[in-house]
């Protein structure tokens, strides 16, 4: 195999989205809105077995232009949902206190106000226009304690894109006072047809399909590739600044990384066989793919450049769909070597193959979820679709998650491990959902065309 080989991206897929992406991704570099140092910390209390009740009105304008005033809106109608989202509080809807008046300073806040509508915890907070950004200030408030639980603020939020400093305030929210690392942050990656575009260089009157990346909840929806070819199975990066995805742009399938910060693109596999299904190692430093060069379809691993690549499995049967571990010491995949297809777990390095799924007539597609929980999500099939089941690898116990309605396929873990994407053809044309892992929270992310083959960043 061939070392991979850069590619500048042109302009013009920069027009296509990229250049935005690369804006407003959230990434461990000052891309995003910049928090500065905490005013106070301190976990708000509530009544014992009870769900704390938090209140989110909207961020008061400090700026008199209509951009500010819709911005102050827009953090608290998203900043509600996603804390809404983890589940670990009780969101008071917010129609039932907007009679209640923003404070002007800290010392007017009305905690007797929101003591009588039940509110444990209140987020106060300002939007002010500095230039071609956003500053935005918040605070958590204990109501009991009249006190400040949480204060921070917030620069660099752009005018065009206020909802990350929701975002990061509802991430910051959770991590002080559950421990909780949350998902505002984080974006998925699809394929869809939605583009409408015929594929280039074949006789073949079929759509190409395109890589795309959204925020988790499914705003900012942007396309990634432009090659007008399929491009298929996405997966990021372990820090989200790279997608490795299989794509037809020559004779045979092969494996790309697009680096949407850099606006670079690497071909990583460069020869006459196919190579598909690429994942990333918890580390970064290889990826785990699906290969026909030895005649069946076997599992490899190789650098991330393409090099040192190693075989994994050998078998007359075909192996594919890869998923590393947590730990990176075991991959799970798919193989038909025990009649029809079943997920299978091996070493790392090849060694310990076994099989763990036996009361499905088909099983595919595994992802193995993140720590602190050690399990084992694919599609299975007991009748005329699949439907997403989770394997304990610990205890050996399967779940189903989805309900039956229509078609429930490839699934990919959230960063904690509390939420699932995946593909169902349950409202008709395939589409992307989230729910919670125990199969609540169903929330449809995609509309427009066919989208499939969702993937989580970390």
């Amino acid at each position: 195999m061939m070392n991979s080989v850069r590619i500048l991206i042109p302009a013009a897929a920069f027009a296509a989205g990229i250049g935005v992406i690369a804006a407003q991704a959230p990434a461990p570099q000052p891309e995003g809105p910049a928090p500065q140092q905490n005013d106070v910390s301190i976990a708000i209390k509530g009544d014992i077995g009870a769900p704390l009740h938090y209140a989110v009105p909207e961020f008061r304008a400090l700026s008199p232009d209509p951009e500010t005033a819709a911005a102050g809106k827009v953090l608290a109608e998203v900043l509600w949902n996603d804390l809404a989202y983890e589940r670990e509080f009780d969101l008071i809807p917010r129609d039932t206190y907007r009679t209640i008046p923003q404070p002007q300073s800290a010392n007017d806040v009305p905690f007797d106000r929101w003591r009588e509508l039940g509110a444990d915890g209140v987020v106060i907070g300002t939007v002010q226009r500095t230039g071609n950004t956003f500053h935005v200030e918040m605070r958590l408030y204990d109501v009991k304690g009249r006190s400040v639980a949480l204060g921070k603020a917030y620069d660099n939020i752009t005018l065009r894109n206020p909802r990350a400093g929701a975002h990061a305030m509802s991430d910051d929210i959770h991590d002080s006072q559950r421990g909780l690392r949350g998902v505002a942050r984080t974006k998925l990656t699809f394929v869809s047809n939605r583009q409408n575009e015929r594929l280039t260089g074949t006789v073949e009157k079929r759509d190409s399909k395109e890589v795309y990346v959204a925020d988790y909840d499914g705003a900012n929806q942007q396309r990634v590739t432009t090659n007008g070819r399929l491009n298929l199975s996405p997966s990021w990066s372990p820090d989200g600044r790279s997608i490795a995805y299989t794509s037809f742009m020559k004779i045979v399938p092969q494996i790309l990384i697009s680096n949407i910060y850099q606006g670079t693109l690497d071909i990583v596999t460069n020869d006459r066989n196919q190579a598909m299904l690429p994942v990333f190692s918890p580390d970064g430093s290889r990826v785990c793919f699906m290969s026909d060069r030895d005649g069946q379809f076997e599992i490899y691993t190789m650098s991330r450049d393409g090099s040192n690549v190693q075989r994994l499995t050998n078998h007359q049967s075909d192996d594919g769909s890869p998923t590393w571990s947590p730990t990176g010491t075991q991959v799970a995949f798919t193989s038909n070597r025990s009649g029809r297809p079943q997920i299978w777990i091996m070493d790392a390095d090849g060694s310990n193959p076994r099989r763990i799924t036996f009361n499905d007539s088909w099983a595919d597609r595994a992802t193995w979820s993140p720590a602190p929980y050690n399990e084992i999500a694919y599609a299975g099939q007991n009748g005329p679709g699949f439907d997403i089941k989770i394997y304990d690898v610990a205890t050996g116990q399967t779940r189903v998650v989805t309900d039956g309605a229509g078609s429930n396929e490839s699934p990919a873990f959230s960063p904690n491990g509390r939420h699932i994407a995946f593909t169902s053809t349950r409202a008709g044309e395939a589409q992307i959902y989230t729910m919670a892992r125990d199969g609540k929270q169903l929330t449809k992310i995609t509309s427009t065309g066919a989208n499939t083959y969702p993937n989580w960043s970390r």
